[in-house]
């Protein structure tokens, strides 16, 4: 588990200017009256620069062994803590211009030691940017003043016209996120995940290289190439970004090329990652004033054939990984589709306006598993939510495999969705109220809506259709239009009285045909058990009924 970048650090901008007239406005830059106005950076030789050389270059750093980064005067970055470097700042007149790119760059510190060169791209050369003290703002004691030059930057991000707001940005190991169509930050991705959620400790890839260039076509609004390595493999990256109109979100086309040192038992491609603390769905297990804290309420997966599941997200009382099996999948991702903001009453972070990611593979990308990783948390500081595809060949020292697609960052999965979908799920006690409640009994509402639920009623032939794993009884299984809305409620009550985990697959059909999602929820009753307030009473052992009418 690692900690969430505070909000306050990604809003702490660090930029600089280069005073070569190529990467400047054709009017020239007016700097303000003081010491940046002298400034002059120090720029790198010019070098011939491609994807195919940066490609051939990380195969060539992979037939090597393994170097760790050269973090520089590393007792300076000790003392640069959180208060010491949020106090850093930007100097807006500095801001890079690529083509018509704002660039700005974040300092180096404490919880960000890995130092990435950072590069500008244009007509096929590429000059590197050294590091400078007075590129940043900072108090007269900051420790960062005894940072010399060519130290290096923590990352980067790019900026929006006002030059006070940034709608991507690059910051620590192989992580980015973008502001998404709401311009709201949320949850990230990675360039690749190394042993995500095993017993043994994670293996964190780095971007070490940025390469950022003015793409001529009128394509992408702008390329971003990176360089990454790690103890097991190096990889060379291109991403074509989009920003995207305002609402729109931004779509992202990828190329990894990877070289790998050694094996790797679990390899993540396309990795996200979240947090997911509590919601509708185990609401009784979070102590918060809020209805709900999370950047994601659940992943959705389009199988290899076809088979759209929606997989809610939970809060476990271990970690657990989920691995879901196909061949060439269609997609997967994390999405938020809570979108109320009465359902969180957060004016600060604005969970209601997190990006649902989406990521839609090109190409063959054979068998294999998407996997999702939940690690119970207390608190909406940690990131404890980590999705990927996971190859069913485990990659082995000296191979090279290709992984291609597309990103994005919008308000949902960026597909056709012909069938109901889920738009809540709750968990609560089983049997009936007013009778005593039997332990170890769970009752599970699923809402359906969209795909035409709204057009069918009671006597129209719906039928749920429920799985349950061995060692847990559906006690009883049914299904009604939701009264006043075009919704469709699936309601089951399960015995599960011991059970630490139970995977569930659950939808509504008619006449033998799906109209909704699957639902493959994991619930894990022992949890819930252990919440109730009479927890530890002897309980009645009560069976669950179907209520009279739609109303009780």
């Amino acid at each position: 588990m690692h900690l969430r970048r505070p909000a306050a650090l990604c809003a702490a901008a660090l930029a600089l200017a280069l005073s070569q007239p190529l990467l400047l406005p054709s009017t020239g830059a007016a700097f303000a009256q003081d010491a940046a106005s002298s400034f002059q950076p120090s720029l790198g030789e010019s070098r011939q620069f491609s994807f195919e050389e940066l490609t051939d270059r990380a195969r060539k750093i992979a037939a090597e062994p393994y170097v760790a980064p050269k973090v520089e005067q590393p007792e300076v970055l000790d003392k640069i803590d959180y208060d010491a470097h949020w106090r850093i700042s930007f100097r807006p007149e500095t801001t890079v211009k690529v083509g018509d790119v704002p660039v700005q760059f974040f300092h180096l510190g404490t919880y960000f030691r890995n130092p990435v060169k950072m590069s500008i791209v244009e007509n096929g050369k590429s000059r590197e940017i050294q590091y400078d003290p007075r590129f940043f703002d900072m108090p007269s004691d900051s420790p960062a003043r005894q940072l010399t030059r060519g130290t290096g930057f923590a990352g980067f991000r790019l900026m929006n016209a006002d030059l006070k707001t940034d709608w991507i940005s690059f910051l620590g190991a192989s992580y980015f996120r973008t502001a998404g169509p709401e311009g709201q930050y949320g949850m990230s991705a990675r360039g690749l995940a190394i042993n995500s959620g095993m017993s043994e400790p994670e293996e964190f890839p780095i971007f070490t290289e940025f390469y950022i260039e003015k793409p001529k076509d009128g394509g992408a609004d702008v390329t971003i190439y990176a360089l990454l390595d790690s103890p097991s493999v190096a990889g060379a990256y291109r991403m074509d970004i989009s920003k995207g109109a305002e609402g729109e979100g931004q779509t992202m086309e990828i190329s990894s090329r990877l070289f790998f040192r050694n094996s790797v038992e679990r390899l993540g491609i396309g990795p996200l990652t979240s947090m997911y603390w509590y919601s509708e769905t185990n609401r009784v297990l979070g102590f918060d004033w809020r209805p709900e804290v999370h950047d994601a309420d659940g992943l959705k997966m389009i199988m290899g054939n076809g088979e759209v599941i929606w997989r809610p997200l939970m809060n476990p009382p271990r970690v657990v990984t989920s691995s879901y099996m196909t061949e060439n999948p269609k997609g997967f991702g994390l999405l938020q589709r809570d979108r109320s903001f009465e359902n969180y009453e957060d004016d600060g972070v604005f969970y209601n306006k997190r990006a649902s990611v989406w990521i839609a593979p090109k190409g063959d990308w054979g068998k294999g598993q998407v996997q999702l990783v939940e690690i119970p948390t207390d608190d909406e500081i940690y990131d404890n939510i980590v999705t990927f595809w996971n190859p069913e060949q485990k990659p082995q020292a000296g191979q090279e495999l290709d992984f291609d697609y597309t990103l994005t960052w919008m308000g949902d999965a960026p597909v056709s969705q012909p069938l109901a979908r889920t738009v809540a799920t709750r968990i609560g006690a089983g049997g009936v109220p007013g009778l005593p409640r039997p332990r170890g009994h769970l009752k599970v509402a699923i809402d359906f809506e969209g795909g035409g639920l709204d057009k069918l009623g009671q006597d129209d032939g719906v039928e749920p259709v429920v799985s349950v794993p061995d060692g847990v009884e559906i006690v009883q299984a049914y299904a009604l239009p939701v009264v006043g809305t075009g919704r469709w409620r699936l309601i089951y009550d399960i015995a599960a009285e011991g059970v630490e985990t139970a995977d569930i697959r659950a939808y509504l059909q008619r006449d033998g045909a799906p109209l909704t999602e699957t639902w493959l929820g994991q619930v894990h009753p022992a949890q819930f058990d252990r919440a109730r307030p009479d927890a530890g009473e002897p309980v009645s052992e009560v069976s669950a009924e179907k209520p009279a009418t739609a109303g009780n």
